[in-house]
């Protein structure tokens, strides 16, 4: 089960700190940057794939997982999308976990070709996990399990931006929130789809910046993984997201983007110096938290 085999990846490096890949142009330094014509679709992809490339050798012995985000390649039209799929493969190759963060889904037959383009054996943008949104209910969700046993998605939970209490708060007539309800279905949805470690392959995005609401999803979603976005830039800290771990500090990986891939903007230090000094220092602060 996938969620096992990240666990154990977690596990073996001491760190449940996910990369997050979601690469701008303003993320890339000017040596990398200047190599390329930036003003067409075709340079600024070029540019971004040659930077993730360095970050991704960069940070292979120390994250076990990243998650990229489509809409930076999207917005770059074909090339941008040849360069999310070419970096997607190029982390897999180095034997890291990989997440799509496309947060796709429709009706059941348009969600089957959404899971054949991430999850399927041959798949364009190959990827581990990819995170979806799971408004559409069970029949939106299945076709993302059906698709590739060895593959898992994590559903929108409680968002981390500051926004989603307009509707994720929002009180139903038996007195749960809409984001409780959404992970009670997650929970229910992953029943016949759990591994050893007792976490089933419906994962779940809950918000780092919403430690006491994750906490209490933590208590109320005893098998579903966390994918925990809101770490650094956002402004959550280790600390802040303790409780929304297992008792053995695990079931859970937390997600950073511009706190480490663009590090080096407000470092001294040569860029892949200062990105690798940002992934230890989180890792280092989460294993401070958790008592690893």
């Amino acid at each position: 089960m996938i969620f096992d085999r990240l666990s154990q990846a977690i596990k073996h490096k001491r760190n449940p700190t996910c990369a997050g890949i979601d690469t701008r142009i303003e993320h890339i330094p000017a040596a990398v940057r200047g190599q390329y014509d930036c003003a067409t679709q075709q340079g600024a992809a070029g540019a971004i794939l040659a930077y993730n490339r360095q970050l991704l050798d960069a940070l292979v012995d120390i994250v076990p997982a990243v998650k990229v985000q489509a809409a930076c390649y999207e917005m770059y039209g074909a090339p941008g999308m040849q360069a999310f799929a070419d970096t997607l493969c190029y982390a897999r190759k180095a034997g890291l976990f990989t997440i799509a963060d496309a947060k796709r889904n429709d009706i059941a037959s348009t969600a089957q070709a959404y899971a054949q383009a991430f999850l399927g054996d041959n798949a364009p943008f190959q990827a581990d996990m990819l995170t979806i949104n799971p408004y559409l209910g069970g029949d939106g969700v299945e076709p993302f399990l059906a698709v590739n046993a060895d593959t898992g998605i994590f559903a929108l939970v409680k968002t981390s931006n500051p926004s989603s209490a307009q509707l994720q708060d929002s009180k139903l007539a038996d007195g749960r929130t809409v984001f409780e309800a959404v992970g009670d279905l997650v929970e229910t949805w992953g029943k016949e789809n759990r591994g050893e470690s007792g976490y089933s392959r419906v994962g779940a995005v809950v918000g780092a910046t919403h430690p006491a609401q994750g906490a209490a999803l933590r208590q109320r979603l005893t098998h579903t993984f966390f994918l925990l976005p809101g770490y650094g830039a956002q402004g959550a800290t280790g600390r802040d997201i303790a409780g929304m771990f297992d008792k053995t500090g695990g079931g859970a990986i937390v997600n950073n983007s511009r706190g480490i891939i663009g590090a080096w903007i407000q470092s001294q230090d040569a860029y892949i110096d200062a990105v690798r000094k940002a992934a230890l220092a989180m890792r280092d602060d989460l294993r401070a938290a958790l008592g690893i």
